[in-house]
């Protein structure tokens, strides 16, 4: 059975092509400029042609007034003429021009052919007057009471206006439909690397994550894609977190898992016997140890609300010694040293700096029997030293490896400086291992190196 709901694209409606978009809107905007130009040509067209048959019309005026004024003269001397006078026609009619000659009471003398039999309504004052159909120029003779008005129709000039405006609308109303398709074409050509961005996304899979290639990008373009590539390595970043954690809660907890596993079943099968009870919680000691340190290492690598503040490093270290004295075994055996004036802060994030000196501090008390001494040192130093066996070389070279231990003490190395590890390269420091440290046969000294608030 067919629905008859519309499918989601049609109830979006088909998206917009962004070269269809952007065509029509340089196509709308360009032909808006262009109708603006031929208005402005129109109007510049307009006001030159009136001032072309102005021009024309006074020079033909003046001329036209001396012949005029002749034969009204040649016409008086003859007799008493009949106003007004007809004058003489010119030898070829498209020379003939309209006009009527005057005098001061507006009485017409003489008039062409075409003229009218009445005046103009226009005044006898020199200069330009439109009258009906007519552009009329009144000129006054500098000697006689006489005023010649020649007419010119104003059908000429619209006409002339109207092929002007014509031969620049047709053209335009010609051209944009080839515009529209010129730049429909440039339009898919410049967005293509934007279609081959789109299509790279979409044939990725969830475990695809490398960066995107695109050479010879726009600016914008170029932009789009940095902000791809950017997102896709934080996503990389967290899953290799996630798989990080995966792996290591399955190499960490599959033997402390099992020991407690089978030390509750013996005490079971014992009637839980003391010892076996006890070395179920010790297994689940174990078991609680490694889980922090797992999540510590997580947060560590994901930077997660990692911050940037001013971390008084004396302060830091005096917490962190007090954490340690408040169980019995590290109260005699924990030294805490700092200068009594006291050094500049550093810049990191207070609660990562503490986890990694915890660890730091934690495994110092494990594998050495003597004193255990954290120093804070100028100019942004933490030290933590310890007078046990230390390590050769070779083992000092890979201390930092996850799950790499060098006893048989199954809490081991494993996870704790690869945290401090982690941690320190997050806040751009430097983790330096001496073995021995300096001045001393033995022990193992970690010194971790921050950067100085500004």
């Amino acid at each position: 059975m067919q629905s008859s709901r519309p499918s989601a694209a049609r109830r979006r409606g088909t998206p917009q092509s962004l070269a269809g978009h952007l065509t029509r809107t340089l196509v709308i905007w360009i032909g808006g400029a262009w109708l603006l130009g031929v208005l402005a040509v129109v109007w510049y067209v307009d006001s030159e042609i009136n001032h072309n048959f102005d021009s024309e019309l006074a020079e033909v005026s003046h001329r036209m007034f001396d012949i005029a004024a002749g034969d009204l003269d040649d016409a008086e001397r003859a007799g008493a003429p009949a106003y007004p006078l007809l004058a003489t026609p010119p030898l070829f009619k498209e020379d003939a021009v309209i006009f009527q000659v005057a005098n001061g009471h507006g009485k017409v003398l003489m008039r062409s052919e075409d003229a009218p039999l009445k005046s103009f309504d226009v005044p006898l004052v020199p200069g330009y007057a439109n009258a009906g159909k007519w552009r009329i120029y009144t000129v006054k003779h500098p000697t006689r009471d006489l005023y010649l008005q020649l007419a010119d129709p104003l059908d000429e000039r619209r006409t002339t206006l109207n092929r002007t405006l014509l031969g620049l609308i047709i053209p335009l109303a010609a051209v944009l439909p080839l515009l529209g398709l010129l730049l429909r074409g440039i339009a898919r050509n410049e967005l293509r690397p934007l279609q081959w961005l789109a299509g790279q996304i979409a044939q990725r899979s969830g475990t695809d994550l490398r960066p995107i290639t695109l050479p010879g990008l726009p600016q914008e373009l170029a932009t789009v894609s940095d902000g791809v590539n950017n997102l896709l390595a934080r996503l990389e970043h967290s899953l290799d977190v996630e798989r990080a954690l995966a792996a290591n809660a399955a190499h960490e907890l599959r033997t402390p898992l099992t020991a407690a596993r089978l030390r509750l079943q013996t005490a079971l099968e014992h009637d839980l016997r003391r010892e076996d009870v006890q070395a179920a919680l010790d297994a689940l000691q174990v078991l609680s140890h490694r889980a922090e340190k797992l999540l510590q290492l997580s947060r560590a690598e994901s930077g997660a609300s990692l911050t940037r503040a001013r971390v008084d490093l004396v302060q830091l270290t005096a917490d962190v010694a007090q954490e340690f004295w408040r169980g019995s075994d590290a109260q005699a055996r924990l030294d805490l040293r700092v200068p009594d004036e006291g050094i500049a802060p550093a810049m990191g994030d207070l609660d990562s700096l503490a986890i990694a000196l915890r660890n730091l501090v934690e495994n110092a008390l494990r594998y050495s029997q003597g004193t255990v001494v954290l120093e804070a040192q100028a100019p942004c130093t933490l030290v933590v030293r310890d007078a046990g066996p230390g390590v050769g070389p070779e083992q000092l070279k890979s201390l930092q490896a996850r799950h790499v231990r060098h006893s048989s003490d199954v809490a081991g190395y494993g996870l704790g400086l690869s945290i401090v590890s982690t941690i320190v390269a997050k806040h751009g420091a430097t983790l330096e291992l001496l073995s021995p440290p300096p001045g001393r046969t033995s022990g193992l000294e970690a010194r971790i190196v921050l950067r100085p608030a500004d």
